[in-house]
This record gives C-alpha cells, structure tokens and sequence, in this order.
C-alpha cells in the first residue's frame, strides 16, 4: 500500500525547498561566505606572512563599488593589517557556526555579541509593548542588514584569498 500525500503537505515540502534554491535567500548568502572563509583559510597557508600588509590595495578597490550599491560612505577598515582582517574573518566564520555559546563558555566576546550590546546601549530601557509592537519591521531591519554585512564579508575573504595567491606568487612577502 503506497502512503497518500495531501496536497497541503506536498505544497509545504515545496515551499521548505524554495527558499534553499533562491540564490538570494539568507541561508545561502551564509553559506557563500562561509564557503569562501572556509576557501581563504584552506589558501592561506601560512597566515603570519599577513602581518604588516596594509589593506590599501583593497581600500582603493572598494569605495567606488560600496558607494554605487548602497549610496553610503564606505566604513573604513579599523584592522591595520591582513593578518588582523584575516582573523577578523575567520572569527566572524566561527561566530555563525558555532554560535555565541562557544564565546560565552571561553569568556570571549564575539564581534556580534558587542554589536548586540551597542544596540542595547543606544535604545536603553524601552516599553516592552513597544518592543513587540513591530517585529516584522525589526527583523526586516535586520535581515537587510544582515544580506549586506554577509555580502561585504564575502567580496572580502574572496579578496583576501586572491590577495594573498598574488602576493605568495609574485614573491612580495619574502624579505
């Protein structure tokens, strides 16, 4: 005897899977950037080579393109070097896959756990009411600048990555 499915079931199955195959969808814009971390560190052999390599080659690259998508000045790069964007990147990676117990449980705080507490400083207090009056609004917030933070994470790492395959190439680290 074969199961039935109702129609209402088969519609939600499609519905789950939607989303994953949306190349715009949140899970996917996380996955691309931990893909391309995952590729910066899997390249990066040798991550002290980073050390004293200023980030002005991609400061100069990027403003144009910052500035045309989303008509905001670009917010400059508070990491001297490679080598502190590079861990910048990668503890940013291990934040989305383990989550903030891990940084709780070895008493370190993540970059997202200071944001969460700036947030909390800059709107102190708050009727509760008020709080839940407008979720959607607040995660659509969010959300959008979620998709951009990822996005900009991304370009970064895949820049990182190239970076350094052009630097190890054409010999510029050794001294």
């Amino acid at each position: 005897m074969e199961p039935t499915v109702c129609p209402e079931a088969s519609k939600m199955m499609q519905i789950s899977s939607d989303p994953a195959s949306n190349k715009n969808s949140l899970l996917n814009v996380m996955r691309r950037f931990i893909a391309a971390a995952n590729n910066m560190d899997e390249t990066i052999m040798v991550p002290s080579l980073l050390r004293d390599v200023p980030l002005e080659e991609q400061e100069s690259a990027q403003p144009a393109r910052a500035t045309e998508s989303n008509n905001e000045a670009p917010c400059p790069n508070k990491q001297r070097d490679m080598y502190e964007h590079y861990l910048l990147l990668k503890s940013i990676k291990n934040d989305m896959e383990w989550g903030l117990l891990k940084r709780e449980m070895s008493g370190g705080a993540s970059f997202l756990e200071m944001a969460v507490k700036q947030e909390q400083r800059s709107h102190p207090g708050g009727d509760s009411e008020d709080e839940t009056s407008d979720l959607e609004g607040q995660f659509h917030y969010h959300l959008r600048g979620l998709f951009g933070v990822l996005s900009k994470l991304t370009v970064q790492a895949d820049h990182l990555t190239n970076r350094y395959k052009r630097e190890i190439g054409g010999g510029n680290f050794m001294r």
